[in-house]
């Protein structure tokens, strides 16, 4: 194939949804959020909309595959166009309990007591059901019903109904209203903007070609893609797929603007008439495309602007030592709830307000967030490997403060609190201040941090190894057994990320394990610098 020829191991735009290409853009880190907020908290009902092509299949496939089943206990059903009966059997076979007989009431009754046993053992079902707006008024009351499923204190069940925008125009009928009303949580995901879709595209680059980048795009091709797609993944990897077959056949390791207009244009002769998901978005495609052409086309403002007198500014040398003063006549209990706030927001969780009264810790501010906090020794070199949202502690006079480092870029770095009347500092500036201690927010998704217990070892083991083998580290069975090949295959993978090589699962190498493997992505801090 073509794209073995480039240096790729696999096809990076493949159409076929693939959790292992997930890229988390802006509007797929905040449905991730909601979903996993609702989940969480148990709401009972969450609704997930958008048009064809947006990700949705692919995102909840991922949150799935991040819900331990230690704890949860899920299932996938995909476009469903059943009966009543037929869907009740369904589920019941997706959770592995009895399916058989006529009567709907012997299928809900094996349902409740998997339900009633599941709660009892501290454990939270799942149910997501894909291409919802297939369903029919009927089977949607059905779901309702199965939705009573509950105790006095907890809904036993967590459906994730997700669909395209005519699923929101089906529960808008006055059939429905009931199972409207309970719907707690709604999302629509919206196709990815410029900025996003080109990271999008260098992403599926990069972990196609095993971290690589074999072949990029010119400036110019990822305008004339995002012109087309409408920031729709599905139609960007269909249009790159075809840039990069181009620029095979030209010999070339760069898709120039030409070759992707030349591609684009027989990529559209061919579509046209046959291409479905193009007549199923062509509105909201046609609208997005207009919206980008009118932007790009615009003249910049920084253009615009040189064209006036410029005004002589006076910029005063930044002060650590006035920088230290400010930051300390703020309280800790003050400012940690600002810096703290600055990073759940990174990770799309809602801010936090101190209860009156009581001490403000980290511990307290992170309470049910899901998130872990490490405090490492660390230089700006090795954050921004670790590319993740951190609090930089800072010495002041009597103590010390902190600052949320929430950005890189060509401008600098951002912090919150501003620091010295700053947002932002240079690489030196923030040097002048800060020592290189650091506490990073990070999520355990397969809770193998700490040392477990010896029931659950093999299990834990176990993920880990499977970790261990996506990031191409581990070579050996996935049986449990904690020896020296699941030793060596930490250091190998160590080894391979720059890391000091120990062979234990420290914090930093799970963070660096779950953004190889894990298939999530957290907020990232390094922005593009080009």
């Amino acid at each position: 194939m073509y794209w073995e020829q480039l240096g790729f191991k696999e096809p990076p735009f493949a159409l076929t949804p693939n959790p292992a290409f997930l890229f988390l853009s802006t509007p797929h880190q905040e449905a991730f959020a909601h979903l996993l907020f609702a989940i969480e908290n148990r709401v009972g009902f969450i609704e997930l909309s958008g048009e064809v092509g947006t990700g949705k299949t692919t995102l909840v496939r991922t949150l799935l595959n991040h819900l331990e089943p230690d704890t949860y206990r899920t299932a996938l059903i995909f476009n469903p166009t059943v009966s009543p009966l037929g869907l009740a059997r369904e589920i019941n076979t997706e959770f592995g309990i009895s399916a058989e007989g006529g009567e709907i009431r012997d299928l809900h009754q094996a349902l409740n007591t998997f339900l009633l046993e599941e709660n009892r053992c501290g454990r939270t079902v799942v149910l997501v059901i894909d291409e919802a707006q297939n369903l029919s008024v009927e089977v949607m009351e059905q779901i309702r019903l199965i939705s009573n499923l509950e105790t006095e204190s907890d809904k036993l069940i967590q459906i994730v109904l997700v669909g395209q925008p005519e699923l929101r125009t089906l529960l808008s009928r006055s059939e429905l209203r009931q199972l409207d009303q309970r719907i707690t949580v709604r999302y629509h995901l919206k196709p990815m903007g410029f900025e996003d879709s080109c990271d999008y595209i260098r992403h599926r680059v990069k972990a196609a070609a095993g971290g690589q980048e074999p072949v990029n795009f010119a400036p110019g091709a990822l305008k004339k893609i995002f012109r087309f797609s409408g920031g729709f993944p599905r139609l960007i990897n269909g249009a790159c797929d075809r840039s990069l077959l181009a620029a095979y056949t030209a010999g070339r390791r760069e898709v120039s603007s030409s070759m992707a207009t030349a591609s684009l244009a027989d990529f559209r002769r061919e579509e046209k008439g046959s291409r479905r998901i193009v007549k199923a978005m062509a509105g909201a495609v046609a609208l997005a495309a207009v919206a980008a052409l009118i932007f790009l086309a615009l003249p910049r403002q920084d253009a615009v602007e040189a064209k006036k007198p410029a005004p002589v500014a006076v910029v005063a040398p930044f002060s650590p030592e006035l920088a230290q003063r400010e930051l300390a006549s703020v309280s800790l209990q003050e400012n940690l709830p600002v810096a703290v706030n600055a990073l759940l927001g990174c990770w799309k969780k809602p801010p936090v307000k101190p209860t009156t009264g009581q001490a403000v810790t980290l511990a307290s501010l992170l309470r049910g967030s899901g998130l872990t906090a490490t405090r490492i020794t660390a230089n700006l070199e090795s954050l921004e490997r670790l590319d993740a949202p951190a609090l930089l502690h800072v010495a002041v006079p009597g103590g010390e403060r902190v600052v949320a480092l929430v950005g890189v870029d060509r401008d600098g770095l951002q912090l919150v609190p501003a620091v010295g009347g700053k947002a932002r500092l240079s690489a030196g500036e923030l040097g002048t201040l800060w020592k290189g201690s650091a506490t990073v927010l990070w999520k355990d998704f397969h809770g193998l941090a700490g040392r477990p217990k010896a029931a659950e070892k093999a299990d834990k083991v176990k993920r880990l190894q499977g970790l261990l083998k996506e990031a191409g580290s581990y070579a050996g069975p996935v049986d449990g057994k904690d020896g020296a090949l699941t030793t060596a295959a930490v250091r190998e993978f160590q080894a391979k990320e720059g890391m000091t090589v120990d062979g234990k699962l420290t914090p930093e190498t799970l963070m660096r394990l779950y953004r190889q493997a894990g298939g999530f992505f957290p907020p990232g801090i390094v922005k593009d610098r080009r």
